[in-house]
């Protein structure tokens, strides 16, 4: 395998740093050329140190001092602020890993797309959000997209046969999250530890309430219909507590492929690296005997309504989606703040949702206004509800 030379987006964030470890396992197959964290300067130190990039940058640039300081000595170029950050992005490699969590990631990946390598995403929210905006880039640049959420790459290599045509249904599975048994009573009085006591899924903050909300599948249900052209009646959703089958594909003759594996992110993040060959991670092998059982139940929309908010986003177009992705950014970064209750964060959503309707968002700068206008609501209605 050619050596690629690689840009990772998030460095700092779980899947970044995930994508490094693997990276670090495989030395001879992968040069990183830049990193760009968030604010964790001593990790963002520490590997830059390490992988030795052309670049490296931290995105809130009031830390820039703090890297330099950390990096003195060691003959390093450090940069900080948006403009290092796409200037970062946008230079010309051979694979990105897009891990910005949120929208916040829309701009860099939009810069990395431009140059027309590989980008393996983890950030949902930038197809969910400016998805038309997104996939028109992907296609003038001439780019390639590797989805690196579990589901989706699942799909992806379920899919690798080239007979997409011929797909009727896909079924995306969820872990259920850790409050799949509770009655709605009891999900009124959550609290910030415990939806982040994920049962199966190591992830951030961020993530993890998205998938105790669910929020985080509905999201994935928009991602889904823009990645493989397909519409929402064709997006099955199943929880799946065992976490092990990732994603299905039920074809016209009644065949169905599912890709299955440990719950350990280190495996899809592994295959687009590789793609479209194959490394070894040190990832836990899956024990089907030790599994015992695979189980699978419908989701529960009256307990978790992100779900049917996801697929109404997606049934309005235009800028339903982002509206809804920018609300419940503003509702879990609340609900993690203690300011409101777990509940209220889907509340908070549809209200959002309910007064803005979908307006058109048919480019950046539409969709970066809308999603500012989705926040101001969201912020003044958590407000409220605090």
């Amino acid at each position: 395998m050619a050596v690629k030379r690689i840009t990772i987006l998030g460095s700092t964030g779980s899947v970044g740093t995930q994508t490094l470890d693997i990276i670090a396992e495989n030395p001879e197959y992968y040069e990183v050329c830049a990193l760009i964290g968030g604010r964790n300067v001593a990790l963002l130190a520490a590997q830059a140190r390490q992988f030795r990039p052309a670049m490296t940058v931290i995105s809130d640039e009031a830390l820039l001092p703090a890297l330099r300081e950390a990096l003195a000595g060691e003959n390093l170029a450090v940069s900080g602020g948006r403009e290092a950050v796409l200037e970062a992005a946008g230079r010309k490699v051979d694979w990105t890993m897009s891990a910005i969590t949120g929208v916040a990631g829309l701009e860099p990946t939009l810069a990395a797309i431009n140059h027309g390598g590989a980008i393996a995403f983890a950030c949902k929210e930038a197809l969910v959000s400016a998805g038309d905006v997104f996939l028109r880039a992907v296609e003038q640049a001439g780019a390639t997209l590797l989805p690196v959420d579990s589901e989706h790459n699942a799909i992806f290599q379920a899919m690798a046969d080239g007979n997409g045509k011929q797909v009727e249904k896909i079924v995306l599975t969820a872990s259920g999250g850790p409050f799949r048994n509770h009655s709605l009573d009891e999900m009124r009085g959550i609290t910030r530890e415990a939806a982040l006591r994920h049962p199966v899924w190591s992830m951030g903050a961020k993530i993890s309430v998205d998938s105790a909300t669910m929020f985080n599948k509905g999201l994935e249900v928009i991602e889904a219909a823009r990645l493989f052209g397909l519409t929402s009646e064709r997006i099955e959703v199943l929880v799946h507590p065992q976490s092990i089958i990732h994603g299905m594909v039920c074809y016209q003759d009644g065949s169905v492929l599912a890709q299955l594996g440990s719950p350990d992110m280190r495996i899809p993040i592994a295959h687009t690296l590789a793609w479209p060959g194959r490394i070894a991670t040190q990832a836990p092998r899956l024990d089907l005997a030790a599994a015992a059982r695979l189980e699978f139940a419908a989701p529960d929309e009256l307990r978790f309504p992100a779900l049917r908010l996801a697929r109404e986003a997606l049934a309005a177009g235009h800028g339903a989606p982002t509206v809804l992705n920018a609300a419940n950014e503003v509702a879990v970064a609340a609900f993690l703040d203690r300011r409101i209750g777990f509940l209220d964060i889907a509340h908070i959503v549809e209200s959002v949702m309910t007064r803005l309707g979908a307006p058109a968002a048919d480019d950046l700068a539409a969709v970066l206004a809308l999603d500012a206008q989705a926040r101001a609501q969201a912020q003044a209605l958590t407000a409220k509800a605090a």
